[in-house]
């Protein structure tokens, strides 16, 4: 996730000053640059009422697996009946185009589905002893769920989806940024799901650092950069609670020199440019053996030039704004870097004229290899291509940063590209293509880029602890 612009400055009134009722947080259509519509700013008293709720519902969801199953499936049934609301709304916040936030509605309404089928396996452990052991599971209680701008119902559902599934209840805080689609999500899972079990909380910082904190809380999930990370995880330690990181992505595709770039170019341009760059597993850089790198180059500025840049409700967009002010400044402070550094852009380099949190598809060449679009997470429109003379060297390249989130090699022999994928110090690799993901797989970083699993059983059992019961054979 993003070395992105941070949420709102926390307010640094004095401890003593007198309680004042919090102004509403102004959520911004970065197509137009300005406010329809607010969210609450919710205080502590607020979360402290809200996680205490959360505990006693609990003690009932936690009850009957058979209710939760069925109540998660008509939790999906009622995401789905709402879905053109959820993706309009989902638009006019992020930015995204209206087709990805239907995809992103669907996606929520299936890992619904999809956890709502799991259920944790009791284990008998058999090792020559007169007792009969058993390895049962037990759900944490409260967990608390912080999740970015980029994907907000999406990357939510990750965490509410196997959490709920497990026996757990939630509370789920989104970004200032984007807190209207998460506040319409809670409201349609309410009519499906026990009252408390599911709570959305908004607010500017400190809320975020006091969900993490609170002592109610038994897990922190949290999705963003490296430093809040480190700052989440410091927080959660005050009361032991359980921490799953999703952090930062620098992932690097890997061309090889028998790759047909007319083939994969495609796959490659929208590896990196989805979202608007803004995905954490996103293609950030591009090594392409050096016979290859102007093919390369020109292949994705041919891409970048002609792809449609508009308002996501408009239905010819095909690349929407970047999704706030801050990170279009960050997008423009890297670029701007790198071509004072001595890269070129051989697509955009700048912001678009006109209203909105625009910025123009950018290939970059000429960059050197310090430089921090390459070095750091961009997380924008925005791609370094980089020629390399042997596989080591882009090997060692695509490892050099402390990030290691996924990565990809692309070629024609297949297995060299595994052989090479195997050599990558990341959480998934992907071969002749980026970025795709089953909800049954395992989704996990290495380095700096997170603590923890999601996904798939792995992600069940996250939300869970052993338990076990011994009992002598035969009385």
């Amino acid at each position: 996730m993003p070395t992105p612009a941070p949420d709102p400055a926390p307010d640094h009134a004095p401890d003593h000053a007198p309680a004042q009722r919090a102004a509403p947080l102004a959520v911004v259509d970065p197509a137009t640059g300005t406010v329809f519509d607010e969210a609450p700013d919710q205080g502590p008293d607020v979360l402290d009422a809200v996680v205490d709720r959360a505990r006693r519902a609990w003690h009932g969801w936690r009850a009957d697996p058979d209710a939760r199953t069925t109540a998660l499936r008509s939790a999906a049934d009622a995401v789905e009946a709402a879905g053109d609301d959820l993706a309009r709304l989902l638009t006019r916040e992020q930015g995204k185009p209206l087709a990805e936030s239907h995809a992103e509605v669907a996606r929520t309404a299936a890992r619904l589905r999809y956890f709502a089928g799991l259920a944790p396996r009791t284990r008998r452990i058999t090792d020559g002893r007169p007792v009969r052991s058993e390895v049962r599971w037990r759900p944490l209680g409260p967990v608390a769920a912080i999740v970015p701008w980029n994907f907000p119902l999406q990357l939510a559902s990750a965490k509410f989806a196997p959490a709920l599934a497990a026996g757990n209840t939630m509370v789920l805080k989104p970004s200032p940024f984007t807190p209207l689609a998460t506040r319409l999500l809670g409201s349609v899972l309410a009519t499906a799901l026990p009252e408390d079990v599911l709570t959305v909380v908004t607010g500017r910082e400190p809320l975020g650092a006091r969900l993490a904190a609170h002592p109610g809380i038994r897990h922190v999930t949290f999705t963003g950069s490296v430093p809040t990370g480190r700052a989440v995880a410091r927080a959660a330690a005050a009361s032991l609670a359980r921490v799953t990181l999703e952090l930062g992505g620098n992932d690097a595709a890997v061309l090889l020199d028998d790759v047909e770039v007319d083939r994969i170019a495609d796959r490659l341009f929208w590896a990196a440019f989805r979202n608007c760059g803004q995905v954490c597993m996103a293609v950030k850089r591009v090594y392409a053996p050096a016979r290859l790198h102007a093919q390369v180059v020109e292949a994705l500025t041919e891409r970048a030039k002609a792809v449609a840049v508009g308002p996501g409700l408009d239905p010819g967009t095909r690349l929407g704004p970047v999704a706030n002010a801050p990170q279009l400044a960050r997008v423009e402070q890297i670029t701007r870097r790198a071509l004072a550094d001595g890269a070129r852009a051989a697509a955009g380099g700048h912001r678009l004229d006109g209203p909105g949190c625009f910025f123009a598809p950018t290939i970059l060449t000429d960059v050197p290899p310090d430089s921090p679009v390459v070095t750091e997470e961009q997380f924008g429109p925005v791609l370094p291509v980089l020629p390399y003379r042997s596989l080591d060297e882009a090997v060692d390249a695509a490892n050099g940063t402390g990030f290691g989130l996924g990565g990809s090699v692309w070629g024609t022999d297949l297995d060299r590209a595994e052989a090479v994928a195997d050599r990558l110090e990341c959480g998934t690799a992907w071969i002749n293509h980026h970025a795709e993901l089953s909800l049954a797989q395992p989704f996990a970083g290495d380095k700096d880029s997170g603590v923890g699993v999601a996904g798939g059983p792995w992600g069940l059992y996250g939300n869970l602890r052993p338990f076990v019961v011994h009992r002598p054979r035969g009385e």
